[in-house]
């Protein structure tokens, strides 16, 4: 039997290419909101980073989530993705 290929995606905090299933999407929807996706499946531009408080620091710091949005991510953006991203791994 074949075995299927995995996607990856590369996390914007730490450059690296990992499965796409062990990475969290932050998704911009077509109504300009930025939020974190945890079924994968919302409409929008989607941007990939690990389940890591590290990552999305780096993420801020270098301003990642701008560019892959083409856009300006405000500091309070940061800040509830900060708290649903502990929340989901809680819940892991």
């Amino acid at each position: 039997m074949r075995q299927r290929k995995v996607p990856l995606r590369q996390c914007v905090g730490c450059q690296e290419q990992k499965p796409k299933k062990s990475l969290l999407r932050v998704v911009r929807t077509p109504e300009d909101e930025i939020l974190l996706d945890p079924t994968g499946k919302k409409s929008g531009r989607g941007a990939y980073i690990c389940p890591d408080a590290d990552c999305l620091e780096r993420a801020r710091k270098k301003k990642a989530l701008n560019r892959a949005f083409k856009g300006d991510v405000p500091d309070d953006i940061y800040e509830r993705l900060q708290q649903e991203l502990a929340a989901v791994t809680e819940r892991q």
